[in-house]
């Protein structure tokens, strides 16, 4: 292929939003539409046909992830209107074969789908020599989840076969410029197109990326650096969708209206009113760490106030929570740091010394830390996910729509 493929990935569950969108991806520079797997379970060879009949002149995708019946899967996409049928690497080779033969039959492409595949190198020299004409570095969206990445694959493979290899699993305009640098000449882009509020604009940055790869350098972030990254960005009812609507608190009151923060929690326990070991905690955190102070859930006494929230300044504390009550606000919401209670009381405590730091606590309604710390990457990638979701809908809906028809309410609600 004389140069990179573009083929935009249709992950949606709604036909029209799907035709929709792919318009607005092929007028960025799309060459390959994919009928994305829950697309096809959603609308079955339907929606392939469709495609096929508003987009004659491009290759069309049938995503099915064959794993049985592979004559009959291909041909099922291919009298549809499919170009290219992708089939799973892990199939049976008898699977494979005959998914080949029918391939040849129907004048199709088969791409042979790496994902979840133990031996990928040795799967891929193996799906040349049964007549695969596409391998495809594919990492799947869970498993990007927990910080698996498909250049990382697809740089193993390279160099391995000479059949175009692909390159899937969210890719960015950043990392399909990297892709194509190690030897990819299908990119499969899905989430960072089909989600962005202008897909037209966002086909055409990874348009122009893959077809000058050496302007977009890829820059890799620890997984620290991406975690607070993401988490900074998206909402807490992103992480709150992302975690299945668990693990957010309840009933505060930021007294510092749109301040946002993010850092690992130092759990603070104390005595209704009692300041003495909210207070020391503040030379025991770390910069960029969040107070969470249970006060016993008390809101006739303040075991914080101003002083205390200014010296966390000083220490480059990211913010405090507490189970119970505040004072001081007015002077609090002069100063530059997030804020968080359940009551505003005027009367202060005294530091009478009980309490712990450190140690496990409950703060409205959950146990500290809210997000696990094993989990820490998974959920912040989901929930960037989860606000890339929400863009795209918010786009619709400007343009007129309602979230109903967006999401097609009723065909989706539990029966």
């Amino acid at each position: 292929m004389a140069s990179p493929v573009l083929q935009v990935a249709l992950d949606l569950l709604e036909p029209d939003r799907a035709v929709e969108i792919a318009h607005e991806a092929v007028n960025g520079g799309a060459d390959w539409i994919e009928a994305g797997t829950p697309l096809i379970k959603s609308a079955g060879m339907d929606i392939v046909r469709r495609l096929k009949a508003e987009f004659p002149n491009h290759v069309i995708v049938a995503d099915m992830k064959i794993a049985d019946t592979g004559g009959i899967e291909v041909e099922m996409a291919a009298k549809a209107g499919a170009g290219v049928v992708c089939i799973l690497a892990e199939a049976d080779d008898a699977v494979i074969a005959e998914a080949v033969r029918a391939a040849e039959l129907y004048g199709v492409r088969l791409m042979g789908d790496l994902l979840n595949t133990a031996e990928p190198v040795q799967r891929a020299k193996e799906l040349e020599a049964l007549g695969v004409h596409i391998i495809n570095a594919h990492v799947g969206i869970d498993q990007q989840m927990t910080g698996k990445d498909s250049l990382t694959l697809l740089e193993e493979i390279a160099g391995s076969v000479s059949v175009p290899l692909g390159a899937a699993g969210g890719l960015t305009a950043e990392t399909a410029g990297a892709s194509v640098r190690a030897g990819a000449s299908i990119l499969l882009v899905g989430s960072s197109i089909i989600k962005a509020a202008d897909v037209t604009e966002a086909t055409a940055n990874v348009r122009k990326a893959i077809d000058d790869p050496s302007v977009a350098p890829l820059v890799r972030q620890s997984q620290e650096e991406e975690i607070r990254s993401i988490f900074t960005s998206v909402s807490t009812p992103n992480i709150s969708d992302a975690m299945l609507r668990k693990g957010a608190m309840h009933s505060l009151i930021s007294i510092n209206p749109g301040r946002k923060m993010v850092g690992k929690a130092l759990p603070v326990r104390t005595l209704a009113g009692d300041f003495a070991k909210p207070v020391e905690a503040i030379d025991i955190a770390s910069e960029g760490d969040v107070l969470v102070i249970n006060n016993e859930r008390a809101t006739h006494v303040a075991p914080w106030g101003e002083l205390a929230t200014r010296s966390c300044l000083n220490r480059g504390i990211a913010g405090i929570v507490i189970d119970g009550a505040v004072r001081d606000v007015d002077d609090i919401r002069e100063l530059p740091i997030p804020l968080f209670a359940t009551a505003i009381v005027p009367n202060a405590g005294e530091p009478k010394g009980f309490g712990e730091i450190g140690a496990e606590i409950s703060c409205c309604g959950q146990q500290v830390v809210v997000v696990p710390k094993e989990r820490a990457y998974e959920i912040a990638r989901r929930s960037f996910e989860v606000q890339k979701t929400e863009v795209r809908i918010r786009e619709e809906i400007r343009r007129g729509k309602t979230l109903p028809e967006v999401t097609e309410l009723l065909k989706w609600e539990k029966k």
